[in-house]
């Protein structure tokens, strides 16, 4: 008998419809991922049942675990189904869309609250008038670039915020992630320009405050960024942000 790949997934046909579950199986074949096998399972959509169906929408593009893209729950755990090797995964596979965002349509979801967050603590560099500045582009030592590269691996996939128990609907959390960028920003020698402004909105509601040091994002982040290092030199600079305030100094 030919090996199969036993999926059971949770779909739902658009925002605001109600999820209903459906079971797949698709030949194995070495090396199959999990977003490979939903590309065979789209060509023959067949329920174990017997009953045809529509094709299961989810999103995905590098294929390289660099886009974020095709971030899902596998096995109740957020990751990248790029990734997640069928080999090493317990059957039947479930497969759900993930947590915490607005479902589009079965494992595909809205992560636009990510970028708006990313927007509102400006986790970019200003880099007008930066010759001017600088007399050319910023030195950065070899130790500092290294410290950054880790933070700026970051493809908002959106892992560390399906895991986090302070992100979600009825919060304001701005989440780990965003907090990483602010780290990232800050730590740049143009981007330091602008720190005071992003630490006054990571001290607002939603912002440093609002962690609860549970940790679950460094245990899902598919990249291993140290968030919660992030998170505690945020700490210090908060502090230190809170005192220039307070007393004037720069």
């Amino acid at each position: 008998m030919t090996e199969q790949i036993e999926f059971r997934i949770r779909r739902q046909d658009g925002p605001g419809t109600a999820p209903y579950w459906q079971v797949f199986r698709v030949p194995w074949r070495p090396g199959h991922n999990v977003v490979s096998a939903l590309m065979v399972l789209r060509e023959n959509p067949v329920t174990t049942a017997g009953e045809r169906v529509q094709p299961v929408a989810w999103e995905f593009n590098c294929m390289e675990e660099v886009c974020g893209a095709c971030s899902m729950m596998v096995n109740g755990v957020p990751r990248q189904g790029c990734a997640a090797l069928i080999d090493e995964l317990e059957q039947p596979i479930v497969l759900e869309p993930l947590a915490k965002f607005p479902v589009v349509r079965d494992l595909m979801v809205d992560r636009s609250a990510i970028f708006a967050t990313l927007q509102q603590v400006k986790a970019w560099i200003e880099i007008d008038g930066a010759w001017s500045t600088h007399r050319g582009a910023p030195l950065i030592s070899p130790q500092a670039w290294r410290e950054n590269y880790h933070y700026s691996q970051c493809m908002s996939c959106g892992c560390c915020l399906a895991a986090c128990p302070q992100y979600g609907p009825g919060s304001d959390f701005v989440g780990p992630n965003v907090l990483a960028q602010v780290r990232l920003m800050n730590a740049h020698p143009t981007g330091r320009f602008n720190r005071p402004e992003r630490l006054h909105a990571i001290m607002a509601e939603g912002g440093l405050s609002d962690c609860g040091n549970a940790q679950n994002c460094v245990r899902v982040c598919p990249k291993d960024i140290p968030l919660t290092t992030a998170i505690g030199e945020l700490g210090r600079e908060v502090t230190l942000q809170l005192a220039r305030d307070l007393f004037g100094k720069s």
